[in-house]
């Protein structure tokens, strides 16, 4: 099965399949903000999707270069909670 979502970078293609299968979300005040869920089937299922992603065009991305880039986004994002609307909630 091929998915075509227009992504043709790994950072983009990484970024939709966590997206995708609910392993980090947008906060909704704060679009910018990645908010990562701790969901760890939700992360396996999007290192297969972004696996998948990359390859239905054609495109072969080292194994390491793809598990890099979805170990950095999710180090990227916040666990839990937006760290903008945080304070607020305190």
């Amino acid at each position: 099965m091929s998915v075509d979502c227009g992504h043709d970078d790994l950072a983009s293609a990484v970024r939709y399949a966590l997206q995708s299968t609910r392993a980090i979300a947008a906060c909704p005040f704060h679009p910018d903000m990645s908010v990562r869920v701790g969901d760890d089937a939700a992360e396996n299922h999007a290192c297969v999707r972004a696996s998948k992603i990359i390859k239905s065009d054609g495109t072969t991305w080292n194994r390491q270069l793809l598990l890099e880039e979805i170990k950095r986004q999710l180090g990227d994002a916040a666990d839990g909670v937006c760290p903008v609307c945080a304070p607020q909630n305190s």
